[in-house]
């Protein structure tokens, strides 16, 4: 049941209570069924407005993860999970749900009927192997798209933040982590969050990241704060001299236009910083719809002097709202980091830290919330520890739905007690820093 429902309910148990009612009493009987109807009625009519399913690609009938999933005329919406599996509260029927893809035809379905379970399949979307020759065109198509974000860097988004994160250390579950954020954003990144809710467990493990959250959050496109004349980034003006560019193709949309799929790399004499990967960048508009990008650098320092890192590996995958609209918000945001870490004397040991933002409520209209900008120092747990843990929230706001290996990781956390319980003790020193507009 959802919290609106708990006044009612007790009021209702506390006139019970007045009537004084003796054990074994027909009365106290006819009141407890009495209860029993309400509180079905109040589950049901929570759970009559679900809508739950699974999106797949219609022909190879594989599940697709990480769809966008709107409700048409509102600011509600989800993201299928990695299995391609939803679930979405809806307020009233009918309505209709627009799910969309890059690599996908753009779909909707009319829910018109409580709990409908759905199975959806998206075509695959055209690709056009790009006939343009010209090396310079990607160039082109990057520096406009760098010129288009520069230009309406100023328009801000305002809602909600999901954000889930899950350590594993060889492939064993040792912390996870889930906070609903204020967010702040605009067509490159992240301007700053509040905590409005969230939780926090974890076992004893070799080690722990507790401000992983910074590379979502610190991560950008462009920031008009940089210095463009030592800019690494894509998008500057920088990017002949540090990349190498190759347009792979461009997926059809609609009659006209399309969106250019373009591979890039650091050039190899470019010794300060390595990154690859593949952006998409509407061919009218200029929007970026998507970044996907790894690095190998990173700086990262344990407590224990005897541990280090080898093979580290950051993945940032960012999705934009794909409309028509002239300035498209985030939709979410997908960050992984992989690494050995090695001991003296012991085999290495596999890291992992995978976290996924989706974005939701989104709008132009301002708020009076105060919105933080990210800064190395900050702590998640200490973020946590300052608002109220609040467990109806958690059973009530499945925001992204989990998948059944996330499913057994909470429940196995919720069964030892640990959600709301925090350890105190003193926080680590902060094993990541920005330096120059730049996560190390």
């Amino acid at each position: 049941m959802k919290p609106k429902h708990f006044p009612l309910l007790n009021n209702l148990l506390a006139f019970f209570a007045s009537l004084r009612l003796r054990p074994g009493s027909s009365k106290l009987i006819t009141a407890l069924a009495a209860v029993f109807v309400l509180v079905c009625g109040l589950s049901q009519a929570t759970l009559a407005q679900q809508v739950r399913g699974i999106v797949r690609d219609k022909e190879t009938k594989e599940p697709l993860p990480f769809v966008g999933i709107g409700v048409k005329g509102t600011t509600m919406g989800t993201a299928s999970n990695e299995n391609g599996e939803f679930t979405l509260n809806l307020p009233s029927l009918p309505q209709t749900l627009v799910f969309s893809e890059l690599a996908h035809v753009k779909d909707t379905v009319r829910v018109t009927a409580p709990g409908q379970s759905l199975e959806i399949s998206l075509a695959p979307a055209t690709v056009v192997l790009s006939e343009v020759k010209v090396a310079s065109y990607a160039y082109q198509l990057v520096d406009r798209a760098y010129q288009q974000m520069k230009k309406n860097y100023g328009r801000k988004f305002y809602g909600k933040a999901y954000y889930r994160q899950i350590t594993r250390i060889d492939n064993d579950p040792t912390e996870l982590l889930e906070m609903v954020w204020n967010a702040k954003s605009n067509n490159a990144r992240i301007e700053g969050t509040s905590v409005a809710q969230g939780r926090y467990a974890a076992k004893q493990a070799l080690i722990s990241d507790k401000n992983f959250s910074l590379y979502t959050k610190a991560f950008g496109l462009y920031d008009d704060k940089a210095d463009t004349t030592k800019a690494l980034g894509l998008f500057s003006p920088n990017v002949v001299a540090n990349y190498l560019l190759e347009i792979k193709g461009v997926l059809e949309k609609g009659e006209t236009g399309g969106i250019a799929e373009i591979a890039f790399e650091t050039r190899p004499e470019q010794t300060k910083y390595r990154s690859k990967g593949t952006v998409w960048i509407d061919v009218d508009t200029y929007q970026v719809i998507r970044y996907k990008m790894t690095t190998p650098q990173l700086t990262r320092k344990a407590n224990n002097p005897t541990f280090s890192f080898k093979n580290t590996e950051l993945e940032l995958d960012m999705v934009f709202q794909n409309d028509t609209t002239a300035v498209n918000p985030l939709e979410h945001i997908r960050a992984m980091m992989t690494y050995d870490l090695v001991r003296p004397g012991l085999p290495p040991a596999k890291m992992n830290v995978s976290a996924f933002t989706f974005f939701y409520d989104t709008s132009r209209k301002p708020t009076n919330l105060t919105y933080s900008k990210v800064t190395s120092n900050e702590r998640d747990l200490e973020a946590i520890r300052k608002v109220k843990y609040d467990p109806a929230f958690w059973a009530n706001n499945p925001v992204v739905k989990r998948t059944p290996l996330e499913d057994e990781v909470v429940k196995s956390f919720e069964q030892k007690g640990a959600f709301g319980t925090m350890v105190k003790k003193p926080e680590p020193k902060a094993d990541v820093r920005i330096r120059n507009g730049r996560i190390e």
